[in-house]
């Protein structure tokens, strides 16, 4: 069998299995879970996995909601991803859904050819993208290992190469103080709250002169018991972002010496925690890139860069594509400016649009698989490009 009748081969076979697959994607919509608590979705994407024969590790690297697929017994090893958390709020606003199902279909389609191909295949499920970091713990746990190259894709409002990233680190900052009767005796408090608001105020401010692919911002996750009572404790949350991870520490110590500006000019302590690992900002692999975009044009669907800057975020991917050549392409299943993390795009992520998404970059992704274990030269330029 060539090459373009394997690919015509593995489209067909995405086709047959375009129901069960849509299904799997409505069904993990409709039951949104948290990062590490997507224990319906863990059995869904399994269950399909081991309906079709593959090998699967339920639990994989020490995480509960993680799991491992394989097919092929020699040849260059490639790993499809698969994200399936929601956020708190608004469920599967970032259509992580969309990126499980298509993950499977394309794993299921390039299963069938990997004696063919001489080729091996990682399925993995990532749980905890959403700041929960799982696919780090997962390349710190071994996923990784003996991986060529690794694929996935996004929802997004657009046919895009891939997403603009940015490395980012979230921070806790706790502040103490004094409780005191707000009324009775204020003057015998000290006001952890004021403490937190007056950091607040000081990041507000520090806005103004960071770099424009910069992004600082934070939420009140304490602030306080009772309005009568001088706060004693408060805390905040936030998110610093810079477009690689040098710039980023930079930007973690103007953060942090902000905050504590403000602790101190409230009389307050202040403790800062830095919550989980980094994300590294995302390294685009160009010629596995080149690839995937030619086989999504090979069925119509036509990938371009975006004008406007395109989707701005961060992603745990980023810490792989620093160890693996990677690719991250964007798929649209929305209608254009439907921003994610919305209302609008949580609906969008269960639409006919979001369907045929699905199923398109399904196909784009398991013809790309072929195209990595058919031609030496693709993961050769893929490891040199990643070396420069």
């Amino acid at each position: 069998m060539n090459l373009d009748e394997a690919k015509s081969e593995i489209c067909s076979y995405i086709d047959a299995i375009s129901d069960e697959l849509i299904a799997l994607s409505h069904a993990i919509h409709d039951n949104p879970e948290l990062g590490y608590e997507e224990y319906f979705a863990h059995e869904q994407l399994t269950q399909v996995l081991t309906d079709k024969g593959l090998e699967v590790e339920k639990g994989a690297y020490e995480i509960e909601t993680a799991f491992e697929a394989t097919a092929g017994s020699s040849g260059p090893v490639v790993a499809l991803l698969c994200e399936y958390d929601a956020l708190p709020g608004i469920g599967h606003a970032c259509g992580h859904n969309i990126i499980a199902a298509a993950g499977i279909g394309a794993g299921l389609a390039a299963s069938t050819l990997t004696d063919s191909f001489n080729g091996r295949l990682r399925i993995l499920g990532t749980p905890a993208e959403e700041g929960g970091g799982g696919k780090v713990r997962m390349l710190n746990n071994g996923a990784f290992d003996s991986v060529e190259a690794v694929l996935m894709i996004h929802p997004a409002d657009a046919d895009l190469p891939n997403i603009s990233s940015l490395a980012v680190q979230q921070l806790r900052a706790t502040y103490s103080g004094k409780a005191a009767h707000a009324a009775a005796a204020p003057e015998k408090g000290i006001n952890a709250l004021d403490g937190a608001v007056l950091g607040y105020m000081g990041v507000a401010a520090l806005r103004q002169h960071i770099a424009p692919d910069e992004r600082l911002h934070g939420i009140f996750t304490n602030g306080g018991q009772k309005a009568n009572i001088v706060p004693e404790s408060a805390e905040s949350t936030w998110y610093a972002r810079s477009s690689t991870m040098d710039r980023l520490e930079v930007l973690k110590s103007r953060l942090v010496e902000t905050l504590k500006g403000g602790a101190k000019a409230a009389g307050c302590e202040i403790q800062i925690d830095w919550i989980n690992e980094p994300y590294a900002e995302v390294l685009d692999n160009a010629p596995i890139l080149e690839a995937y975009m030619k086989n999504s044009e090979s069925i119509g669907r036509i990938i371009k860069a975006a004008d406007d800057g395109g989707v701005v975020g961060s992603t745990d991917l980023g810490n792989v594509s620093h160890i693996v050549p990677s690719i991250h392409p964007m798929v649209k299943v929305a209608p254009k400016g439907t921003a994610i993390h919305t209302v609008d795009f949580e609906e969008c992520a269960k639409s006919q649009e979001a369907d045929d998404g699905l199923l398109d970059s399904a196909k784009s992704l398991a013809m790309t698989v072929l195209d990595c274990w058919h031609d030496p030269t693709l993961l050769t330029e893929a490891k040199d490009f990643f070396a420069s």
